[in-house]
């Protein structure tokens, strides 16, 4: 069965992204970069793929799911499909209608979207965001991964809003940065 991958960037306080939804003030060094076009090349938005001219295979993921606030950056930029090389799912209440038919509205529970999701055939399936989204799907949650930077923020879009609900998972990879960063990875106990 497919697992639900939460694959974020976050500040060393729990930060995904700040008050507004930047997210520019977390660093990508040439060496980190390397990384997550070896390893995670399917994260990157299709457009800056075609910049960095890069024309991998999906490695981990052929879905993705984000919410509302992670789909907006792409919107004010005048591009509705961010992810053209992965099925999207945009979750949210407040967006009437996407004109874009590689882009599926889901307006109803989105864990019910992701039990349908895992029961099909394919790689996994990759949470991008954000904190609300993330705090609802929490105990669909298989696996976490987690690119930690090493900034504090003090206020922002936190990398789980919801609920208190305590869920267990444990270290199962971590991978150190000269430049700073720690990729930490998590599997559900």
């Amino acid at each position: 069965m497919r697992k639900l991958v939460y694959y974020v960037g976050t500040s060393l306080d729990g930060i995904i992204a700040g008050p507004s939804g930047e997210t520019d003030f977390y660093p990508v060094t040439d060496e980190f970069l390397a990384f997550l076009t070896a390893e995670y090349p399917e994260t990157l938005p299709t457009h800056v793929r075609t910049q960095l001219g890069i024309d991998a295979p999906n490695r981990r993921f052929d879905t993705v799911v984000m919410g509302r606030g992670t789909y907006q950056p792409a919107l004010d930029i005048d591009i509705t499909s961010p992810y053209r090389h992965l099925r999207q799912y945009v979750v949210s209440r407040t967006i009437p209608q996407i004109d874009d038919p590689q882009v599926e509205l889901v307006t109803n529970d989105p864990v019910d979207l992701v039990h349908r999701l895992k029961k099909e055939d394919g790689l996994d399936i990759w949470l991008c965001g954000g904190g609300k989204l993330a705090g609802t799907l929490l105990p669909e949650i298989d696996e976490l991964v987690v690119k930690l930077y090493p900034i504090v923020t003090g206020v922002g879009v936190r990398i789980v809003d919801g609920a208190f609900n305590p869920n267990r998972f444990t270290l199962t990879d971590r991978r150190f940065f000269d430049d700073g960063p720690v990729v930490l990875t998590y599997a559900r106990t």
